[in-house]
Parts: structure tokens; C-alpha cells; sequence
């Protein structure tokens, strides 16, 4: 068994394929992390500096091999002229969607991750981790996938009547989406990102048809673009996703976040292999109502479900009021398997 000793050492090590001293943990932290160090959500979304002292203190206290730039969704949403407010306890909040009452895309800004401002404040934290920490742990630069990023510039209501009702105009919108993520990407990679991680949460309210015919080809690109230049890629839908899993498996993708609506031997049996799996605890009933021993029983249960292809995580955010002690049962040292 080989020995890595630094977390990202460790990280990249499972990801390459090699055999690995423990399984890499790579839970979620926003609300939690800025509460744990006294701050709150609104100024951890706001301020990278915030961010990264955050996600660093909880790496260090609780080992995770990975530092994250994800706070909230509306990065790009923003860019793409959105008014975004910062409440403390909610973090960033869109009150109206860009595109909500017209759908004329005259309306949108044209994003530039170097100049707006919530965008350059994400780029900025990747490159704040890289001058600190680009040797010990990995870094994991966002961007919202191109379903997603659609429904925050339309409306979720609108956008999944477009998909019924004017595919077209629906197709166009996540064809800009999709720009805007490959832009705001490489500009993550450049500032030192390894991993970028992509958000389609809504692609689990799709239909299997619908998905593989309109979203499916468009996260492909989204991807293919994030692959070539040279960074591996973190996929995380909420929810549901077992009727796409056909389709995901086809992605490309290293990583893969498995929420705990899914189960994690039929979703290892469709993805096949070689795609990183990573959770699925339920945030709620499990980590956040659950104690230690009940955590570390069944973590370890998913690490044997998944086999060696696995990293620790909850099957969607850390919530804020997570117990200290069930977080550090969840990132409990645990071997990784050996290959069959």
C-alpha cells in the first residue's frame, strides 16, 4: 500500500487510481464553516477571505483533503446582472430572477470572471488557497452546470415549462449558461483549482428524456471543456438522480456526489467502476440528528457499499448546526479497500 501523507497527496492519489492509507473526506461546508469561526453565512459568501479562513480551519480541525470555493449559487446569476442580497443567516439570496418576467435576453450582462465582482471574489479565494496551500490539500474551484444556472436566470417555473414549451429558447439559454461556465472555470484552473466542481441541482426534476436529450448534452460540454484543461471534475445534483445515472455514467466525470434519496449500490452498479463516488448520508437525519457511533457505522457502511472508487461526504451540505463530534465521526480516518 502506498503512503500519502499530505491530504492532497491523498486526494489526488485515489483519483489516479493507486492505493491509498484512507479514504479521502470531502464534505461540504458553507453555513457550518463560517458559524465555526464565528462569522456567518451571508459574510462567507461575500468575502473570499472569509471563505478561506473558514474552509481552512475546518480542514484543519476536522481532516478534509479538499479546499472548497462553494458558498451559493448565484455567482455567475449575478454576473449575468442579478441583484443579489447578503443576509446573515441565509447567506446570498436572489430576490428576482433576471429573466423572470422577460425573457429577452437583451436583459442579461455578459459575465467576466475577471471583472464581476462575484465572480472575480470566487477566483480571488481559489488564488488565495493557492498561495498557502496548493501543495497540501486540493482545491476545488464551482460553477453551476448549465440546467441550474438556466433556472436561476428564469425562473425554476419558467425554465421547466421552456423545456416542454419552447425547447428552443430553452436550449439557447443553457447554450450561454455553458459559455459562461467554461469562462468562469478556466479561470478557476488558472488561479490554481484542481477539481472544479459543477452544480445542476434541477436535473434531478427532469424527466429521463428530457435530460438526456436537452441537459445531458450540455453538461457534456461543459466537462469535456473542464477536462481539457486539465483539472478533474466534482458532480453534485440534489436529490433524486437515479433515472439519469445512465446518463451521467457516460460524463466523463471523477467525482460523483450521490445524494441519500439514492441508493449507493445500485448507483455504484449503474455508473460502473471507475467514477468516484462520493457520500451519501442523509445532512439531516444522519449528521445533523444522528450521534458518532451511529455516523462512523455508517460511513463506513457506504465506504464498503461504494468499494475502493470512494470519498467521505454527506449526501449534500454539512447543515449549520451539526454536533462538532458527529463531523469529526463522519471524517474518522477509515483504510480504503483494496482492489479486487
Amino acid at each position: 500500500m502506498s503512503s500519502f501523507s499530505a491530504p492532497r497527496e491523498r486526494y489526488l492519489g485515489l483519483l489516479d487510481g493507486q492505493v491509498v492509507d484512507q479514504v479521502p473526506r470531502i464534505p461540504i461546508v458553507m453555513q457550518f464553516a463560517a458559524e465555526y469561526i464565528g462569522s456567518n453565512y451571508g459574510s462567507f459568501t461575500q468575502d473570499y477571505k472569509i471563505l478561506c479562513e473558514a474552509n481552512r480551519r475546518c480542514a484543519e480541525d476536522f481532516g478534509f483533503e479538499q479546499l472548497s470555493a462553494i458558498s451559493d449559487p448565484y455567482r455567475e446569476c449575478h454576473g449575468f446582472g442579478a441583484d443579489i442580497e447578503f443576509i446573515p443567516d441565509a447567506g446570498a439570496v436572489c430576490r428576482r430572477a433576471p429573466l423572470e418576467e422577460d425573457p429577452d435576453f437583451q436583459h442579461l450582462l455578459e459575465p467576466d470572471p475577471q471583472h464581476s465582482e462575484r465572480m472575480k471574489d470566487r477566483v480571488a479565494a481559489i488564488c488565495e488557497y493557492a498561495k498557502h496551500n496548493l501543495h497540501t490539500h486540493s482545491i476545488m474551484g464551482w460553477v453551476e452546470g448549465p440546467a441550474a444556472e438556466a433556472a436561476d436566470l428564469r425562473g425554476i417555473s419558467n425554465f421547466m415549462f421552456d423545456l416542454i414549451d419552447d425547447e428552443d429558447y430553452a436550449c439557447e439559454l443553457m447554450d450561454r449558461c455553458v459559455d459562461c461556465a467554461i469562462e468562469f472555470a478556466e479561470a478557476q484552473i488558472y488561479a490554481g483549482a484542481d477539481t472544479i466542481g459543477i452544480g445542476d441541482a434541477i436535473a434531478s426534476q427532469v424527466s429521463f428524456d428530457l435530460y438526456e436529450e436537452f441537459i445531458l448534452p450540455r453538461e457534456q460540454k461543459l466537462v469535456d471543456a473542464i477536462k481539457n484543461m486539465g483539472a478533474y471534475v466534482r458532480l453534485h445534483i440534489c436529490g433524486n438522480t437515479t433515472h439519469i445515472l445512465p446518463g451521467i455514467a457516460r460524463l466523463n466525470i471523477d467525482i460523483l456526489d450521490i445524494d441519500h434519496l439514492v441508493d449507493l449500490a445500485e448507483a455504484r452498479q449503474i455508473v460502473g467502476p471507475g467514477i468516484i463516488l462520493a457520500g451519501n448520508l442523509d445532512p439531516v437525519s444522519s449528521i445533523l440528528d444522528g450521534d458518532p457511533d451511529s455516523i462512523a457505522s455508517a460511513i463506513q457502511c457506504c465506504a464498503q457499499t461504494a468499494g475502493p472508487r470512494f470519498m467521505v461526504a454527506a449526501g449534500c451540505e454539512i447543515p449549520s448546526k451539526t454536533n462538532n463530534c458527529n463531523l469529526h465521526a463522519l471524517c474518522k480516518p477509515l483504510n480504503v479497500l483494496e482492489k479486487p
